[in-house]
């Protein structure tokens, strides 16, 4: 049994996680896998549904081709060998929320195994290993909260049921929470660049249940598992992670056996409750769906799959690493997603500049986008807009500061950076007698600095740029402010 009393990091020294991920996929299909109602989420309860994915007597399924493609995209894309034949088979179990009584998923004959996904571990690459990617079905929900009676009923919508779904299985290659992160945003990544699906956790289009066991440090030999669920968010992953991991520390430290158990997370109380005993495979009594011939892939469909992949995350990053001279940290952040990655591209091609893109990308306009909850996807600054407004940053015609002020209503009003220029009255002053008059100006309200400049203390130089900034509200050309500030302090 636990003793109760957190286990210190020494402790938890002494032993090392293991963790494998089990990532539920949905797929961005408009149709059920195995039949043609809708995949559309938000509508009302049981309205999608049909005889097939209701599991009535008589009704027969047809595998949805659009399906077997986005899961061999995903497959190709983890490096996994996909295999020439694959079979369903019926996963039978009781839950009110699968009319079927069993689900149809893939067992000893999966689409594709034998994969991988790199990670990152102290500024090195670990490789993590993929052991199968296989289709199935998903089960309806169940809905214990929000009605009138909840307090002693649960309802069933069964708009879920039949939605096809992929699971990725990671080998037992996972070390500490931070790696399950790393590996499940890597994941999430390359799922939204092959636009197989929207990986929307709060809709359930991406769900994780955990493996993780402990053992003594430097032992070969597999600790007691317990499968964690619940994980409806990357934090959660961390957290839970990181107090199953400290739990089973505690037990054995305490002299206790881990019990081998699926167990929930509970969100509020920042802990893992056990659910029930965990089942081996056998539990589910497996055999093949006798409503579904094999799944053959020819080496001509599997070869069209993989010519229609675009350049994955991983290339994409080491080349804008290689191509425009980013550092690796910026080149993460924007091959962060496709979307993204296009607009920073092309903002560096107008432009000429991919630093100068990058940068104001990953400042200016993602804290603007950060305030506004939205992604690049839904930027009010259009690439070209926000390559036009650089251009006239990299020309001198309006200053970096100028810059930010009309991006910021470029931001909220769509338009260009010269149509707010115009509106604001923000056009640049090259007037070289204007700024003269300002100069002047300064320097007979300040003759100390005058002195100070004069006498050898030219840093000053730079305080007087930013008081004609200040007078002119930041629209005199700087280079012109600096030459003549040089010529008449002289």
């Amino acid at each position: 049994m636990s003793t109760g009393t957190p286990a210190s990091a020494e402790v938890l020294s002494k032993y090392e996680a293991v963790i494998g991920l089990e990532v539920h996929v949905q797929l961005l299909t408009k149709t059920k896998i195995f039949c043609s109602c809708s995949t559309r989420f938000g509508d009302p309860p049981n309205s999608n549904t049909c005889p097939v994915c209701l599991g009535l007597p008589g009704a027969l399924p047809v595998l949805n081709r659009e399906a077997v493609t986005m899961a061999m995209k995903a497959a190709l894309a983890l490096d996994c060998a996909v295999n020439p034949r694959s079979r369903f088979a019926r996963k039978n179990y009781f839950y009110p929320d699968l009319p079927k009584g069993y689900q149809i998923s893939q067992y000893d004959e999966p689409l594709a195994e034998f994969g991988r996904i790199e990670i990152e571990v102290d500024g090195a690459r670990k490789r993590i290993g993929v052991t199968r990617v296989h289709l199935e079905e998903d089960a309806g929900k169940m809905l214990h909260e929000g009605f009138a009676d909840s307090d002693s009923r649960s309802y069933v919508d069964l708009n879920r049921s039949g939605v096809p779904l992929i699971e990725i299985v990671s080998e037992p290659d996972l070390r500490s929470p931070e790696e399950a992160y790393d590996y499940l945003t890597r994941l999430k990544t390359l799922m939204l660049y092959l636009e197989v699906s929207d990986c929307n956790m709060e809709e359930g289009s991406l769900r994780v249940d955990a493996n993780v066991s402990v053992r003594p440090a430097g032992a070969s030999m597999f600790g007691t598992k317990t499968e964690v669920k619940n994980l409806n968010s990357f934090r959660f992953l961390q957290k839970a992670l990181a107090y199953e991991i400290e739990r089973q520390v505690e037990v054995l430290e305490g002299g206790g056996t881990i019990s081998q158990e699926t167990r929930l997370w509970d969100s509020r109380e920042q802990k893992t409750h056990g659910m029930r005993s965990k089942e081996f495979a056998h539990d589910y009594r497996y055999f093949p769906e006798p409503d579904l011939r094999p799944l053959a892939i020819s080496e001509e469909w599997k070869e069209e799959v993989r010519r229609s992949l675009p350049e994955l995350p991983q290339a994409r990053r080491e080349r804008f690493v290689r191509e425009y001279a980013l550092p690796e940290h910026d080149a993460t952040q924007l091959t962060a997603t496709r979307e993204l990655a296009n607009y920073f591209e092309e903002v560096a091609k107008a432009t000429g500049e991919p630093k100068l893109a990058a940068n104001w990308i990953l400042s200016e306009l993602t804290f603007l986008l950060n305030e506004a909850n939205r992604d690049i996807s839904q930027s009010p600054v259009s690439a070209p807009n926000l390559a036009g407004l650089l251009v006239l940053i990299q020309k001198g015609s309006i200053s970096g500061k100028m810059g930010k002020e009309i991006l910021a209503a470029m931001f909220a009003s769509a338009k260009t950076a010269n149509e707010v220029m115009a509106e604001k009255g923000l056009e640049q002053i090259n007037d070289t007698e204007r700024i003269i008059a300002v100069v002047r100006e300064i320097m007979a309200a300040n003759p100390k600095q005058v002195e100070q400049y004069r006498g050898g203390k030219t840093a000053t130089l730079g305080w007087f740029v930013g008081q004609v900034m200040k007078a002119t509200r930041g629209q005199a050309n700087p280079p012109l402010v600096q030459e003549i500030l040089k010529k008449e302090l002289s």
